[in-house]
């Protein structure tokens, strides 16, 4: 296995969520509910400390001191693994949170690299010899540890995760194309017309200094502010060696309420589900146990929790903790948030029930 003990690990957690209507009002993308169990940050946090790692450096700017509020109180409660802030770690030193934050010192970040530049102090710190780059809204379970021991056998200066998905969807994402000794020769982000049915999973790992002086000859030119955009390309057009990684298994990333509202309809299918709902991090209410259930009263193929109080039918949906389904409600192909409450009568069928009881239907046939 691979020594991570030299392995700076970044978390990029700067979605506000726009795309996600009412499901994202309010609300920063990376807390989005999810599965029943937990929120979408939480994937890459659970992976990290699953695969081994200590530490991972939150770079977040919109509504920073909510996330690192709810970070700190969800993940930073044990021994072993910590969620770090950068700038802001002394004032998360100890178990209560912070009466006060120290002043920003550094202009807005524009994008993902610049989140990088921004806090590189805290990202090349001394020792540190690769940087794995992580995202907040992608739903997968993964071991980064082979990832990295692959990447140091190899030599190379950055590789990449990918993932071979159906093609129809590949627009939305940064398609790639591997030689046949499994070299990087093109990486399009978001292609009109795409030509492989490869993708890039939005994880990979750099040879630190190399990412470095990327970033360095970059900042201050006419760029993206963009590891996709910029710093990747750049690489790939210099000829460094990027290699890439086969994800195996469920992989998803949940761009728009209509993906996470899909997402959510496979989940439950119970046993055929892409991801069961036991190996989903538990951080919203973990006390409560959950499970899918096949046939019970007033429950048909839906993930519920344990403390579900039901009057009606739950058909084909999942649902979070603290709900209520009113008297002759009925409640199919749905996400009821935490602590929602159905209304007696009430007829729900493809939507996202918010916490307040509002719902957000979703459009069929949408593939965004």
């Amino acid at each position: 296995m691979a020594d991570l003990s030299t392995v700076r690990a970044v978390l990029l957690a700067g979605g506000e969520g726009r795309r996600m209507g009412p499901l994202g009002t309010g609300r920063l993308k990376p807390l989005v509910p999810y599965g029943g169990t937990c929120r979408l940050i939480d994937f890459s946090l659970a992976n990290a400390r699953a695969s081994g790692l200590a530490e991972v450096l939150l770079l977040s700017q919109y509504e920073e001191r909510l996330l690192m509020d709810d970070l700190h109180r969800t993940w930073n409660t044990g021994p072993g693994f910590r969620v770090r802030f950068g700038p802001y770690d002394a004032a998360y030193a100890g178990p209560e949170l912070p009466a006060a934050l120290p002043p920003r010192t550094w202009p807005p970040e524009r994008g993902t690299a610049d989140a990088l530049i921004r806090k590189a102090e805290y990202v090349f710190t001394e020792g540190t010899r690769d940087v794995l780059v992580l995202h907040a809204d992608h739903v997968y379970r993964y071991d980064y540890g082979p990832l990295v021991a692959a990447h140091r056998a190899s030599g190379a200066a950055l590789t990449v995760a990918y993932q071979r998905i159906d093609m129809r969807w590949v627009h939305l994402f940064g398609m790639v194309r591997f030689d046949g000794g499994g070299r990087l020769t093109e990486f399009t982000e978001k292609p009109e017309n795409p030509t492989s049915d490869l993708v890039f999973a939005a994880f990979c790992v750099f040879d630190a200094a190399v990412l470095r002086r990327y970033l360095t000859e970059l900042d201050g030119t006419d760029w993206q502010h963009d590891i996709s955009r910029d710093v990747i390309p750049a690489m790939l057009a210099a000829g460094e060696h990027i290699r890439g990684h086969e994800v195996n298994g469920h992989w998803e990333d949940i761009g728009t309420v209509e993906r996470y509202h899909r997402a959510h309809l496979a989940l439950a299918a119970g046993p055929r589900a892409p991801l069961p709902v036991g190996r989903m991090p538990r951080t919203v209410r973990p006390q409560v146990g959950r499970r899918w259930v096949a046939d019970a009263p007033g429950v048909r193929a839906s993930v519920v929790p344990s403390d579900l109080v039901n009057a009606g039918l739950v058909r084909d949906s999942v649902l979070f903790p603290g709900v209520r389904v009113g008297a002759g409600a009925r409640v199919r192909r749905s996400v009821v948030l935490p602590g929602a409450v159905i209304p007696p009568g009430a007829d729900i069928d493809g939507a996202v029930v918010l916490e307040d009881g509002r719902v957000q239907h979703v459009a069929e046939g949408v593939s965004a």
